[in-house]
């Protein structure tokens, strides 16, 4: 967090929700003495005030052992006490995004139930810290929100990546029209595709990552899974794409990982995350 840079929160596939004071030194189980699941898949504490943290539950890179979750979790203490904040079939959470300057303004990316159709799927949004939520934009059954994130620079600003996914015992099923990138400008009431923009790949589709520069935020990058994949870079927020890099170490196991971080001071320098650890500074060319 900005205002207390050694306190991480980290969020196990299977062990629920740790918390560092001293920049990662030690760590401390937060989670044990509640029944939030101990899959996560998302955390994000509020700037405006660190006491308040947000917990999506259900891990949302669905190997076949992937565990449920059972709904967003909410701490007013930073992790000391836990409680219920809604969203209980959300099944797999992809995101969880904080207003900076309002704690009780939250977005949640909810992936949905891995293993079956599931209507609660979407992104969400809560005015009231939790205590209840709508649904601001929405596929279908089969389509859930994996990833989400808030423009640094102007927080009515969003971006939402949707993926068709379902997961079996012997196989997943990845992909598929319901797969694809949305835009907000108006702090999600309204929402506009962005999939078919200009340097996209065609579909179909599968897990989509995005990353805005807090360095410059028209500068947005996007991991796409597709036959004609890679890494994306736009210079115009969204409106125009070009295809910076299709190497296939970081677009392998793409069910799995799918995650790109912009630096928050260079806007050259982005981060993938795979079966290795990538770093690029220069714009993602290499």
């Amino acid at each position: 967090m900005p205002s207390q840079p050694l306190v991480y929160y980290f969020g196990g596939t299977g062990g629920g929700v740790w918390k560092t004071v001293d920049g990662g030194l030690t760590w401390e189980p937060v989670s044990d003495d509640t029944e939030m699941a101990g899959s996560i898949g998302a955390i994000a504490a509020a700037a405006s005030d660190p006491n308040v943290v947000y917990v999506g539950t259900g891990e949302h890179c669905p190997r076949g052992n992937v565990s449920p979750g059972n709904g967003m979790w909410k701490s007013t203490d930073a992790g000391k006490t836990w409680r219920r904040a809604g969203l209980p079939q959300a099944g797999q959470v992809g995101a969880v995004v904080v207003h900076p300057r309002d704690e009780d303004l939250v977005y949640v990316a909810a992936l949905g139930h891995i293993f079956g159709p599931n209507e609660e799927r979407g992104v969400y949004r809560s005015k009231d810290g939790g205590a209840t939520w709508e649904r601001i934009l929405y596929r279908d059954e089969n389509t859930g929100s994996v990833d989400l994130v808030m423009d640094p620079s102007n927080p009515r600003i969003l971006y939402a990546a949707f993926w068709q996914v379902r997961r079996m015992p012997h196989a997943l099923e990845s992909g598929g029209p319901g797969s694809g990138m949305f835009k907000s400008t108006d702090a999600g009431d309204t929402w506009t595709e962005i999939s078919d923009n200009e340097g996209l790949p065609e579909g179909p589709l599968g897990r989509i990552g995005i990353a805005v520069s807090p360095a410059n935020p028209d500068r947005v990058w996007e991991m796409v899974a597709a036959e004609q994949g890679g890494l994306f870079r736009s210079e115009d927020a969204g409106a125009t794409w070009r295809r910076v890099n299709s190497d296939r170490s970081l677009r392998q196991r793409a069910w799995y990982y799918t995650h790109v971080y912009a630096d928050p001071a260079s806007e050259n320098t982005v981060y993938v995350l795979n079966v290795g650890f990538h770093k690029s500074v220069d714009g993602g060319e290499s």
